[in-house]
């Protein structure tokens, strides 16, 4: 811990703007986690009560479960059941469980980009603070004696990198994350469109055989 307090005290004034993103990059992350692993289990749990409906045409039935659920599959699935319901048009169907899948998805992509950004963000801030320590570093030596100036620059240069090393340190986890939750997102977004033909199919069946 002392050795954590060292590192983090000889980086200088930009390790509290790089502390301040990091900690806003956990925050989205955390939230974004927990929030795309609850919609993927309402989805898998709305889907396995639903799908044995749809496959036997009971559309009635179906309409009423959707209606009374919350999970991103039954906004999408009850557009499209609320249109089987007035007309028998596949594409009129297809159409309104597309709109609801637009609406569906900017709500899942929410505050993700933010940690692609937040990653350069501690970067830069890194960079700016070497600089800055060089800067001050290389001012100290111009006025140093010839026997200082070698430990003292070298010293200097040391805790400048802190900060670069500090920005690197909160940039890379924060890219990670970024690519896990959006790897996440597509997998919630192909999962609603595999359930999207599905539901098409079985509303196609059924319709065709009515007629």
């Amino acid at each position: 811990m002392h050795t954590i307090v060292r590192f983090f005290q000889m980086g200088g004034f930009f390790m509290f703007p790089i502390l301040l993103v990091l900690s806003a990059g956990i925050a989205i992350s955390v939230e974004r986690w927990i929030h795309l692993g609850r919609v993927k289990k309402e989805n898998t749990h709305m889907w396995d009560e639903v799908h044995p409906v749809l496959a036997e045409g009971d559309f009635d039935k179906a309409r009423e479960m959707v209606n009374q659920d919350n999970s991103a599959i039954a906004q999408m699935l009850s557009m499209g059941l609320a249109r089987q319901g007035a007309v028998r048009r596949r594409e009129d169907i297809e159409i309104a469980m597309e709109e609801s899948l637009m609406e569906i998805i900017p709500q899942l992509e929410k505050r993700t980009p933010y940690l692609a950004l937040l990653s350069n963000i501690a970067t830069l801030f890194g960079l700016l603070g070497t600089i800055m320590g060089l800067i001050s570093a290389f001012t100290a030596v111009a006025s140093a004696s010839p026997a200082e100036k070698a430990a003292l620059l070298a010293a200097s240069i040391s805790e400048a990198m802190n900060c670069t090393a500090f920005g690197l340190m909160s940039a890379i986890p924060l890219l990670l994350i970024h690519a896990r939750l959006n790897s996440t997102t597509g997998q919630i977004v192909g999962s609603l469109e595999m359930v999207s033909v599905k539901a098409l199919n079985s509303i196609s069946t059924f319709s065709k055989r009515a007629y």
